[in-house]
């Protein structure tokens, strides 16, 4: 007997077993059942039968998303042999699963498995499509929600439960699909969920189109552990220390003041304090300095500038369709609105309810950017909701309950903007999307969305919420802003409050900062839910939330982590060290040395975090070394509408230009700049050598450095040049090129 007939041997026993107690039990539900198999198995995904053009002349939905049509695959292709009702054991899906049959896909489950079971019951009682009565899924319950793991214990197991449209419940566990966001971290097609070494993962839980998650941790056993309870400065500390207690962690001690002062300049306002500031703040005794080093910072004229910067890089301010009049409205409009503290909800309701000439009504360039209705939905939804609905565009999307609906009714808010160009004097003529010339966006009377699929005709409707109801002329953008704008909406204050935390913290609470879905949970919800609560009643107060995230312990928190915490990512239990942004490294290096950097078209003395976007590149113009800089070291184009378009990964082109590029080496040596006013000045090699170090790094040489520089200056046949190399190599320090 060959292989073949030994399996389908062993499955006519397997069968002839268990089949009288097989067709004893209730019929197999179609939709809630032999879909979940599918899924389980993979049968509908992308990379299998899934695929746009199916897979080996089978196709059916994406994730089951059309039921009725992969009914009519299974039942009727290949003259009824997949779903073989007269003969169920001969049935393609039930042979070339198990791999009785050749199969690209490979064996996809066992013989006499719960998924074999289910697929040939089903088929041997006539592969029905489900009836009315059949229940639908409401929901998904996952046990445990969140749980940490105590060495040296090291397993647990994810249990599911589905709840139907009739009340009932039942344990879906063998049906479900279960995913780790770790790959470190293992789970089983059953949930059992095993970490080799201590970590964190959410476990995603899908069955049919509902999803859930499981937050784990696996904490080292740490016997002699005591957590150090510091004492909080507000409820942001509690509710970081409550999750890093239980994680077996202690936060850092809190950052010296050099360093405090260092990083609260950065962020704020995007410059290094000055030798004599720094030196004010090192020798202030009061107990309340750094709150009034925050206030003071707050107010002033640069934090508007610093962020503004955050702003436009997320409204895609650029000149390519904007034009430099554009941009130059539009960026003064965000940075005015800074100053002013506008509340965050207002600043966002002007956006999306935004019309007229781009010239002088500067928030309609928020759509002179965006030129169609999906565009728009995606950038709306991304940046005011924090969720990215591209994936849903063509099918529902795979890692949230977002469909393909939601999408198009979203976007049916948008196809009324229109355009009006009153003059174009592109330098491309072959490039339609460039502009140079002033516009009017305005709303038309007609424009609507149909499904891509059905061809019909789509009502907007509030993401989650109801259809807007409205007269054929009526405006939709007022609704929609006005709907975002709300103290009540169910994101907008959300995804702020993540996104203020970020641009603070250096990584979300979710993370990234604009992707909130079900499968990717904040690390800390209860923080989240505190921070937006708090920006919801304080009026979407900017500075408010600003100022309570510094004026945390867990802001504060030293770069230097300690032995229980020194593998964390994600919790914050010390501060996470990141690379200076494009602008306040260029305008750092402008500062210590003395020399302004120059840009075209710019007057002289403009800092980076000034200019309102890169030109738009040219092939006939070629950029000056500040835009080089800039680009090499990550300020984006603006391409995008969020975030993730700011590259801040270390590169070769990078290293060669803090160490010989033209922009450095001007600054260096440019005969009135700070090493030649200090030389000016009369200053010892002991003064300059301070002062440079005070200006770059906020401290003095300790004992070690004073000596082997001093003597390397001394021997030097050339003093100026050593100190210039002293310069050099502060500016390519990780200590300076490093906010921590």
């Amino acid at each position: 007997m060959n292989n073949t007939h030994t399996v389908r041997y062993l499955a006519f026993i397997c069968m002839t077993l268990t089949g009288s107690a097989a067709f004893a039990q209730e019929p197999v539900s179609y939709r809630n059942e032999v879909m979940a198999v599918l899924s389980r198995a993979g049968c509908n995904q992308g990379i299998c039968h899934g695929n746009f053009n199916g897979r080996g002349g089978f196709k059916l939905s994406l994730r089951g998303e059309n039921l009725p049509f992969d009914h009519d695959a299974m039942l009727r292709g290949l003259l009824g042999r997949r779903a073989n009702v007269q003969q169920p054991d001969a049935s393609l899906v039930l042979q070339k699963a198990t791999g009785q049959v050749a199969h690209e896909g490979g064996v996809r489950f066992a013989v006499g498995s719960d998924e074999y079971r289910i697929l040939r019951n089903w088929i041997a009682q006539g592969a029905k499509f489900d009836s009315l009565k059949v229940p639908h899924l409401q929901g998904l319950t996952v046990t445990p929600t969140e749980q940490y793991i105590v060495h040296p214990k090291n397993e647990i197991t994810v249990q599911v439960r589905a709840t139907f449209s009739d009340g009932s419940t039942k344990d879906v566990s063998s049906l479900a699909v279960f995913e780790s966001t770790n790959p470190k971290i293992d789970v089983s097609r059953d949930g059992h969920v095993r970490s080799t070494e201590p970590g964190e993962t959410t476990i995603v839980v899908r069955y049919l189109d509902r999803q859930a998650t499981s937050l784990l941790a696996f904490v080292p056993a740490r016997p002699d552990f005591v957590f150090k309870k510091p004492a909080p400065h507000n409820y942001i500390d509690t509710n970081v220390d409550a999750r890093l207690e239980k994680l077996r962690m202690n936060p850092s001690d809190l950052a010296g003041d050099a360093d405090f002062v260092r990083r609260v300049y950065l962020d704020l306002i995007g410059l290094l304090p000055t030798p004599n500031d720094t030196r004010a703040f090192l020798a202030d005794m009061r107990s309340d300095k750094r709150a009034k080093l925050i206030d003071l910072l707050l107010e002033r004229s640069e934090f508007a500038d610093t962020w503004a910067i955050k702003w436009a890089d997320l409204l895609k301010v650029e000149e390519k369709q904007l034009d430099k009049t554009g941009v130059k409205v539009f960026h003064a409009w965000i940075r005015k609105s800074i100053v002013d503290n506008k509340p965050l909800n207002e600043f966002a309701r002007e956006l999306i309810a935004s019309r007229g000439s781009t010239y002088t009504e500067p928030a309609a360039n928020y759509y002179r950017a965006l030129r169609e209705p999906q565009i728009r939905s995606e950038a709306f939804a991304q940046v005011f909701l924090g969720i990215r609905m591209q994936c849903a565009k063509c099918h529902n999307h795979p890692f949230n309950q977002l469909t393909q609906n939601d999408y198009h009714q979203l976007a049916a808010f948008f196809p009324r903007v229109d355009y009006k160009v009153l003059d174009n004097k592109r330098k491309d003529k072959l490039d339609k999307h460039e502009f140079i010339g002033e516009q009017l966006v305005f709303m038309s009377d007609t424009g609507e969305v149909k499904h891509p699929v059905s061809g019909d005709v789509l009502k907007p409707r509030f993401l989650g919420g109801a259809v807007f109801k409205a007269d054929a002329k009526d405006d939709r953008l007022i609704p929609l802003a006005n709907w975002v704008a709300d103290k009540q909406n169910p994101y907008f204050a959300r995804t702020q409050a993540n996104r203020i935390w970020y641009w603070v913290m250096g990584r979300g609470l979710v993370d990234p900062d604009d992707d909130f879905r079900e499968s990717n949970p904040p690390v800390n919800g209860p923080l989240l839910d505190a921070l937006t609560k708090d920006l919801a009643e304080h009026r979407f107060d900017l500075k408010h939330l600003i100022r309570t995230i510094m004026s945390s312990r867990t802001y504060q928190a030293s770069s230097i982590p300690n032995v229980t915490n020194v593998d964390d990512e994600a919790n914050y239990s010390h501060t996470i060290i990141r690379s200076l942004p494009a602008e306040a490294l260029l305008d750092a290096i402008s500062q210590i040395t003395g020399v302004p950097a120059s840009f075209d078209g710019y007057p002289a003395g403009t800092r980076a975090a000034q200019i309102p976007c890169l030109p738009s590149p040219s092939r006939r113009e070629t950029p000056d070394n500040g835009v080089k800089f800039l680009r090499q070291f990550g300020k984006p184009e603006r391409l995008l509408a969020c975030s993730c378009e700011r590259n801040d990964n270390t590169t070769l082109a990078q290293a060669l230009q803090l160490m010989t590029g033209p922009l450095v080496q001007h600054a260096l040596t440019e005969p009135d700049n700070r090493i030649g006013r200090l030389l000016k000045a009369s200053k010892t090699n002991a003064e300059i050598m301070d002062d440079l170090f005070v200006a770059a790094l906020c401290r003095s040489p300790n004992d070690r450095e004073r000596s082997a520089i001093l003597t390397r200056i001394e021997a030097a046949p050339n003093r100026r040049a050593a100190l210039e190399d002293l310069l050099a190599a502060l500016l390519n320090s990780k200590e300076f090129l490093l906010r921590k």
